[in-house]
C-alpha cells in the first residue's frame, strides 16, 4: 500500500510541473510496472526512455525541448546520444546533439544532426558526415537497342543510368493485349530470364542487364529500363524481335551486332 502510494505521489508530483528530478527521492522499490502510466498511442517523435527511477517507460525529450537533473526532465529523460545542457545548476536544461552538425541520410536528405536523422525513423541511417549533395533526377546514359534474332539464341539489353543519390535500376517488359497493357517486373519466374546490375563505371552510377537464353518468340515485345530515386525517375524502352531466320534479320543493324556479341554482355 504504501508502495502505491509513492508511486501516486512521484507522478502526482510531476504532473503538476515540479521538476522529475525532485521526485527521484520518492521512488519506492521494487519497480511495478502495472502501475506505470501508458505511452501515447501515436508513439514517442524521440522514442522512448525509462524514467528516472528506472521503472517506468517515458517519452524521451526531443532536441531543443527541456530537460532536468542529471540529464533527465519533467516528462523524460534527454534521448539517446543527447545531453541536458544547463546554465545554471537550479535553472531547467536543453537537450542537446552530442555529435551536432549535418549529416547526410539514405534517403538522400540532409539532416541538422545525427539525432534529428534518428528521429526520422529506424529505416533511414547516416550515410556520411556532412549535407548531402544536392541531388539529380536520373538519367539515362547508354539506352537499351533494339534487338533482331532468330528463337534459341542468346540475346541481352544493356541499360546505364547515374543520378544522385544512385538510382535504383528495375527491368519491366511491356505487353500489349486486347483490352489493356501488361506490365511484368522482371526476372518474374521466367527460367530462361536473369537479370543482373552492377554498380559504375562512373560513381552515382548503374549499368543493368536483361540475359535470355534461349530466347523463344514469347521474350519478344517491348522492355523499359526503369530508373529512379528521391528526385525523379528516367525511362528507357528497346524492343526484342524474334524472327524466323536469319535473313529476316536487317542489315546493317546495332541490334545485330548486339545480338552477336555476347562477350559484351554482362559479367558472369
Amino acid at each position: 500500500m504504501e508502495q502505491r502510494q509513492a508511486w501516486f505521489a512521484r507522478h502526482a508530483v510531476a504532473a503538476a510541473g515540479v521538476p522529475f528530478a525532485r521526485c527521484a527521492m520518492r521512488c519506492a522499490p521494487p519497480c511495478n510496472p502495472s502501475g506505470c502510466a501508458p505511452l501515447p498511442r501515436e508513439g514517442c517523435s524521440w522514442g522512448a526512455v525509462t524514467d528516472l527511477c528506472g521503472c517506468c517507460s517515458v517519452c524521451a525529450a526531443g532536441e531543443g525541448e527541456p530537460c532536468g537533473g542529471r540529464g533527465g526532465g519533467p516528462g523524460g529523460r534527454c534521448a539517446p546520444g543527447m545531453e541536458c545542457v544547463k546554465k545554471a545548476k537550479r535553472q531547467a536544461g536543453q537537450c542537446v546533439c552530442k555529435n551536432d552538425g549535418e549529416v547526410c541520410g539514405s534517403d538522400g536528405k540532409s539532416y541538422g544532426s545525427s539525432c534529428q536523422l534518428r528521429a526520422a525513423g529506424a529505416a533511414v541511417r547516416q550515410v556520411r558526415k556532412g549535407a548531402c549533395d544536392q541531388g539529380e533526377s536520373p538519367r539515362i546514359t547508354i539506352p537499351p537497342k533494339d534487338i533482331w534474332n532468330i528463337s534459341g539464341a542468346q540475346v541481352y539489353l544493356s541499360c546505364e543510368v547515374i543520378g544522385v543519390p544512385t538510382p535504383l535500376l528495375t527491368w519491366k517488359k511491356v505487353s500489349s493485349g486486347h483490352r489493356r497493357e501488361k506490365v511484368e517486373l522482371l526476372p518474374g519466374d521466367r527460367d530462361n530470364l536473369a537479370v543482373q546490375t552492377r554498380g559504375g563505371p562512373e560513381k552515382h552510377e548503374v549499368t543493368g542487364w536483361v540475359l535470355i537464353s534461349p530466347l523463344g518468340k514469347e521474350e519478344g515485345g517491348e522492355y523499359e529500363c526503369h530508373a529512379a530515386n528521391a528526385k525523379g525517375e528516367a525511362v528507357a524502352m528497346a524492343t526484342i524481335h524474334v524472327v524466323e531466320s536469319l535473313k529476316d534479320i536487317p542489315t546493317p543493324s546495332l541490334g545485330m551486332k548486339q545480338a552477336h556479341r555476347p562477350d559484351r554482355g554482362p559479367m558472369k
